[in-house]
């Protein structure tokens, strides 16, 4: 975390700095797409950012980074553990654990409501022993907790333009895109984990289902039936994006380019999956870093812009225009910056 930013956001205490810090390497090494996006809010929200995004990494780190030859019953107690600790995080605003500490800090600064946490690990908590769900709706019952919670404990940290609980689902919307598109992205992975987000039905409609998943992941052969799948997959995640767009221009103008570039760079792993023929139970789809970079300065761009505006100009009412990159990303409202 640098000194800048801490001084920016207010936090004075050596001991929070340091606590904050650590959410900043947890979100560095972690979650590239969203750590370069980050940097363009304004120094003073970053912490927060990083607070919230690197309890939910090592929340997750429990869940997976801990590896198969951490048994169920490990990880159980150490995201029993995790919750103690929590719960008396929030309780009394501060922790011995850096991770709780920042992350307490932040819902005290922003008045961040303590359900989305409670709901956050009941999902981290399921991945222990839900291996698979039968339909889609099972499914997104699932990224309430593990997605949707992340977007609505970034609203008060974002700001918005409009009323919060108008912004609301688009923001629960967004973080559920996110997730879509890694469980697509990762499917391979997630197999080696023991577990399929692509919903048994959605699979079966295809002819696939989990056994043809695994053969595939075994022996590197390609299956149009599982391709079909991920087709599908990738539409309903798209049509998720949409239900999140509109929400980009309710947010405060000097936060907008952060989120948009997010929205551009993860809706580009979309196409990156596309491109690659649809090959994600073999290998991982990357935005090119050409792509990335190119994102990246026109959300700087973004950024300067709303920074003059924010002296005074008078805001443009909000319009719907393509987003100028290639590929086929939903649409997004221009005043974005």
């Amino acid at each position: 975390m640098t000194a800048r930013e801490l001084d920016a956001a207010g936090v004075t205490d050596p001991v929070l700095r340091e606590a904050y810090d650590r959410c900043r390497r947890l979100n560095a090494r972690h979650g590239r797409t969203y750590f370069l996006a980050t940097r363009l809010l304004p120094a003073g929200r970053r912490p927060a950012v990083h607070a919230l995004y690197g309890f939910a990494r090592w929340a997750d780190d429990i869940v997976d980074a801990l590896g198969t030859g951490a048994s169920a019953a490990r990880r159980d107690a150490e995201l029993s553990a995790l919750q103690r600790e929590l719960d008396r995080g929030l309780r009394d605003g501060d922790s011995g654990e850096p991770v709780v500490r920042a992350l307490a800090d932040t819902a005290r600064r922003y008045g961040i409501d303590h359900g989305h946490f409670a709901d956050f690990m009941a999902a981290m908590r399921s991945d222990l022993v839900v291996t698979d769900y039968a339909c889609y709706a099972d499914l997104r019952r699932y990224t309430h907790g593990s997605a949707a919670v992340i977007g609505l404990q970034m609203l008060p940290v974002l700001g918005t333009v409009v009323p919060r609980d108008e912004a609301a689902p688009h923001a629960a919307a967004l973080g559920v895109a996110f997730q879509l598109t890694n469980f697509l992205r990762d499917v391979g992975e997630d197999l080696d984990r023991g577990r399929v987000y692509l919903p048994a039905d959605l699979l079966a409609a295809h002819g696939a289902d989990r056994a043809l998943l695994q053969w595939s992941r075994d022996t590197g052969r390609r299956d149009r039936r599982i391709t079909a799948a991920l087709k599908e997959f990738e539409a309903l995640t798209r049509a998720v994006y949409r239900d999140a767009a509109p929400g980009l221009a309710m947010l405060d103008p000097v936060s907008r380019p952060c989120i948009r570039t997010a929205f551009v760079l993860y809706g580009g792993i979309l196409d990156a999956v596309a491109r690659g023929g649809y090959a994600a139970v073999h290998r991982r789809a990357a935005v090119p870093r050409r792509r990335r970079a190119a994102v990246a300065a026109d959300g700087l761009a973004r950024v300067v812009a709303a920074r003059l505006r924010a002296r005074g100009a008078a805001r443009r009412p909000a319009a719907l225009v393509s987003v100028p990159c290639d590929g086929p990303y939903p649409p997004v409202p221009e005043e974005v910056a």
